[in-house]
């Protein structure tokens, strides 16, 4: 059965021209005329990669700085203890703790976006892979959230940091900014998005690696872009 869309969703629709690929500052001036919420509606932006997830050595994860910010309020929580968990909490961290808040997360707790955590605690923190990986929240040095700098981590994140990581089905998405951004800061943080997961391409993908791209608001249509012009 299809899914009955709203009246916005359709007035919107209607502007997108079907298997058209835009430039980005063509899709963004779109995307902007389109019928607005009545909230702020995050930009998110889609790809689909020519990788095969399902290879270890074809794995597509990392971080993007951007730079107007995500426009999102993160909640960090910290897994470290003695001096580094307090200079976490001077730091703003929203939750840090050690045993505690590993067992707090075992009991059901993920309300937070990131996770940092310090080396010797990844030992114990390891132990909800379970629990954080599918939720692309399990600390990992490779984005930087396993790290003795707990306080230099936690700016990056609150300054703009997101990360990014590929699906199951070879799609990743990303969060770019919110609705109310103008259209100079979206593109901005829409070129560093994609020069981040350009420079994630695993050595192993052969191939076309940008399969197709796509903007779209939290609650509109998507608009097909073509990735290879963002990096020219």
């Amino acid at each position: 059965m299809a899914k009955k869309r709203s009246k916005r969703y359709r007035l919107a629709a209607e502007k997108v021209e079907k298997n058209r690929i835009y430039s980005l500052p063509e899709a963004l001036e779109l995307l902007q005329n389109m019928p607005k919420a009545r909230f702020d509606e995050s930009v998110d932006v889609a790809f689909h990669l020519g990788v095969d997830p399902k290879q270890s050595d074809q794995m597509v994860r990392g971080t993007v700085s951007l730079p107007h910010g995500s426009g999102k309020s993160m909640k960090i929580a910290v897994f470290a203890k003695g001096s580094a968990a307090e200079s976490a909490k001077e730091a703003g961290a929203d939750y840090v703790g050690y045993e505690d808040l590993i067992k707090k997360v075992q009991e059901g707790f993920t309300d937070f976006d990131v996770a940092i955590a310090t080396p010797d605690a990844m030992q114990e923190v390891r132990k909800l892979g379970k629990i954080l990986g599918p939720r692309g929240l399990m600390p990992n040095p490779r984005t930087g959230t396993v790290t003795e700098d707990v306080v230099g981590a936690i700016k990056e994140f609150r300054k703009g940091r997101v990360e990014f990581k590929v699906d199951k089905t070879a799609n990743l998405h990303v969060v770019a900014g919110k609705a109310s951004f103008s259209k100079e800061a979206l593109e901005d943080n829409i070129k560093a998005i994609v020069e981040a997961v350009a420079k994630a391409k695993p050595h192993s993908s052969k191939g076309k690696y940008f399969q197709s791209m796509a903007i779209s608001l939290s609650q509109s249509p998507s608009i097909h872009v073509d990735p290879y012009l963002v990096v020219k």
